[in-house]
Parts: C-alpha cells; structure tokens; sequence
C-alpha cells in the first residue's frame, strides 16, 4: 500500500528546511533559507509566528521553552522567541561571506551538529562542526551539501550525507559527548533509487528516515541500511522530516519550491509545503543542546 503525505502549511517555501518539534511548545518550527525566515505552526498547520533575520537561518536547538539556539550563515545565535531578542553564541565562517549554514542537528549529549555550504553551488567548500558546552570543532572538513545529520537513540552512532555523493554514512560516537570516534562507513547507497538524499531523522526503533531531493519522497531505512518503506510526497524537492505532535507519531516533511521552472510548479502546486503523515511508529523528542 502507498502512503502519501497530505499538504499541512502551503507555505511556498523557496527553501523549506530545518523542521524541529518544540514538546514543551506544541509547536513546529520550521525554516525558509532563501527568504532568512523562521515559522512557528501547531499541529494543526496554523502559523501562529513567523520572524524575519538579516541573515540567512537554516536550523534550531531547543535550549529551553523560550529559547532557540540558530544556525546562521555567520554561526550561532541565541533567540529569544518571546522577544525576538538575539545574542550571538559563536562566530561559524563568518570570515567566508559565500557560505552559509545548512543541515545540523543535536545530538542526544547535547552537541550540535552544524552543517555549512557554499550558497551558490558545489564546491567542497563547507564542513561540519561540533559545538558543545562553548567549545566549537570541526568535524568533517570539506564538504559540498552537508545532509543527513542524525543520531541513533542511544547517541552512540551519527548518520551524515554529502548529497552529491548520494551515499548516507555513519560513523560511531561518543554518547557521553556526540564527538565521533571511529571512521565514517557506508550505511545506505542510495544511488540506484529516487533521488539525492537531503535532511534526516532517526525514530524510536532506530531507524533513519530520509528525505530525498528531486525523488517526491522520504525512504525509512532499517538499521542495516535497506530500504523499510517510501513515504510518497506531492513535491520533487523533498528537504527534511521531523517527527511531532503529541504522540510524536506525526511526520512533518519540508520541501522547497527554488530552481522549479514555470511548468514544474504548474505540476507541483504544493511546492515549497509543509507536508505530514500519521504513522504507526512514534520518534524521538529533539534533544537540548548545551550552551
């Protein structure tokens, strides 16, 4: 049986990315890269927020109920969500004015994960960073489209992709830390399927649900990297799934609408939505990260 996604928030994202579920605020957030917004939605799809940055925001850490930390094209900030106030945590490429952030996530130790890129095509120009507890490292240097990023419930393994590649690794972690402490191997060769593989969440049996760019669907892959099940979406540019609502048993998937010509968005009328599905399996609440 085909599962399919239904359109939640038609929100025309161009670069509909990040989404995160915030437990102690019911909500989901979510991102427009190109348009440097951030959207807060209840379950239900109403955008009950929105805010509007001088900078470019890709992805969201829960520090709190009032407080998000973001990456940014120039690195970390702190926001205040009931005030909209910022502060800026730490300085991340901000010397390299054509790169900005893209996919990062927290890891169960409360790390951050965070994904940088050129904002104007492919060169291995961008890397991923660990930042924890004040100190910042880098990871994993010379990266194209850094994707993917997601832990295993027990924090002891990361999943990443360089989209280009079209191959998901992973790596083991330190659970107590989230610093990766063995080489990276392949989890899943995604390059005989749909698409290229973008944004990513693990769920509570420890399987990695994968968005994939240009594919109209996410893949859940089992822990030994085969292909579970395909959840189709009405959208080609398929960007990032995030588990939420109160059972966390609703996926909510974000998709972009950039680079589609005339025709294709006659065809894709939903690009650039918020999608969700209800599923039989629950994921994980997004972990805190240490400031």
């Amino acid at each position: 049986m085909t599962e399919t996604a239904r359109l939640l928030i038609d929100s025309k994202c161009s670069l509909g990315e990040g989404p995160i579920w915030h437990p102690g605020r019911q909500q989901l957030f979510f991102f427009d890269i190109v348009e440097q917004s951030l959207y807060a939605a209840d379950e239900t799809g109403e955008i009950v927020e929105s805010w509007l940055f001088n900078e470019s925001v890709a992805a969201a850490a829960i520090v709190d109920n009032d407080t998000l930390a973001i990456a940014t094209e120039n690195g970390l900030i702190r926001f205040d969500l009931t005030v909209g106030g910022i502060n800026r945590i730490e300085d991340i490429e901000r010397d390299v004015p054509t790169n900005r952030a893209n996919d990062s996530r927290v890891h169960p130790s409360g790390a951050f994960w965070i994904g940088t890129m050129v904002k104007e095509g492919s060169a291995k120009a961008g890397a991923v960073y660990h930042y924890r507890a004040g100190t910042l490292t880098t990871i994993i240097p010379s990266a194209a489209i850094p994707n993917a990023t997601c832990f295993s419930p027990d924090g002891r393994i990361a999943y990443w992709s360089d989209t280009a590649t079209k191959k998901i690794m992973k790596c083991k972690t330190d659970p107590q830390t989230g610093m990766p402490i063995g080489d990276w191997e392949l989890f899943a060769d995604v390059s005989g399927h749909r698409g290229s593989p973008d944004g990513a969440v693990v769920d509570s049996e420890g399987y990695v649900w994968n968005a994939r760019w240009g594919g109209h669907c996410v893949v859940r892959h089992a822990p030994d990297g085969s292909v579970d099940r395909v959840i189709e979406v009405p959208a080609s540019q398929v960007t990032c799934p995030s588990f939420g609502g109160k059972d966390l048993k609703t996926l909510f998937i974000t998709t972009a609408a950039i680079g589609l010509s005339d025709e294709q968005l006659a065809k894709e009328p939903s690009a650039g939505g918020v999608f969700a599905i209800e599923l039989d399996v629950a994921g994980l609440p997004e972990s805190t990260v240490i400031l």
